[in-house]
């Protein structure tokens, strides 16, 4: 579990903020977050606020804190690192209960203040560029806000693509239930654009295996924009499907046989393969190791 709840006895009479920076051994701005974002509880379960003057028996406060299942990052200098993330992992908790993501690698290699520089989905396999500190954090955010980044996805899809293809189509929200679905359908949506080339078609299955370069940087930008030009991904259970494949993998009773039958594949057949990008005059150009067990 990454949210451990610590328990610390009270002293009556101090304020809650100033009581997590003398006794909890909290910073300011740390104390602040748990403080707005309702983790810190009186010994009755209610949420403390910023100002609480104490006059409880302890004081509990949920903090993350991140645990190892072995994975290390395959790249790293003093104010980054990168991790080559598996299919299947999250990358930050969605909920307290959310048992392991790479937030939980991130904290336990680097501790309190490192923290991602960017998202992937959980499904999608790859490259994930991690600062180390808080500067950096800002930094390295603000590449990726101005795009300076250069960022190569393999994918396996299906039907035959023979071209050079640039897709510059708008996302928008889908009128969807399934509400984390995306649509290129709408008049209106965000500017997005995705680079695809063509690498090697299989004739047998029909699936082509392709590198998309995202300029943008849009909410399953690829997934979309490939749906829409009628090469979905295999392995994916929400565009190229109908919604009650969708709803079934959203609420975990889609079948892993059954996925393979309706997407192709037992997994999202996307990987952040290549990141390049220049940080303090230093030309870095990382090539993910797992490239080759996933598409061979």
């Amino acid at each position: 579990m990454p949210f451990v709840l610590k328990k610390y006895q009270a002293i009556q009479g101090k304020k809650i903020q100033q009581f997590l920076l003398d006794e909890a051994g909290l910073s300011s701005s740390i104390s602040q977050k748990l403080l707005s974002k309702k983790r810190v509880f009186d010994d009755q379960q209610n949420p403390l606020e910023n100002g609480h003057i104490l006059n409880c028996e302890y004081v509990q406060v949920a903090v993350f804190e991140g645990q190892t299942r072995g994975l290390n990052p395959i790249f790293e200098t003093e104010d980054f690192a990168v991790f080559d993330k598996p299919s299947g992992v999250m990358v930050h908790p969605t909920r307290k209960t959310t048992a392991y993501c790479l937030l939980d690698e991130i904290r336990y290699h680097f501790g309190e203040q490192a923290d991602l520089a960017h998202r992937i989905d959980a499904e999608t396999s790859g490259l994930v560029l991690v600062a180390k500190n808080k500067l950096a954090s800002t930094r390295l955010k603000t590449m990726f806000e101005k795009r300076e980044f250069t960022k190569e996805y393999l994918a396996l899809v299906k039907g035959c693509v023979e071209e050079l293809i640039t897709i510059d189509k708008l996302i928008s929200k889908a009128n969807s239930t399934i509400d984390v679905k995306m649509t290129c359908e709408k008049p209106q949506g965000k500017v997005s654009v995705t680079h695809i080339q063509p690498l090697k078609f299989n004739k047998k299955n029909n699936t082509t295996l392709i590198k998309a370069v995202p300029i943008t940087g849009r909410q399953h930008q690829i997934r979309v924009h490939l749906d829409s030009i009628s090469h979905s991904i295999l392995g994916d259970p929400i565009y190229g499907v109908n919604e009650a494949v969708a709803n079934d993998y959203l609420c975990k009773t889609l079948s892993v046989d059954k996925r393979v039958e309706l997407t192709g594949a037992k997994r999202l057949m996307l990987h952040a393969n290549h990141l390049s990008f220049t940080y303090k005059d230093i030309k870095y150009s990382i090539t993910s190791k797992l490239s080759k067990e996933i598409f061979e």
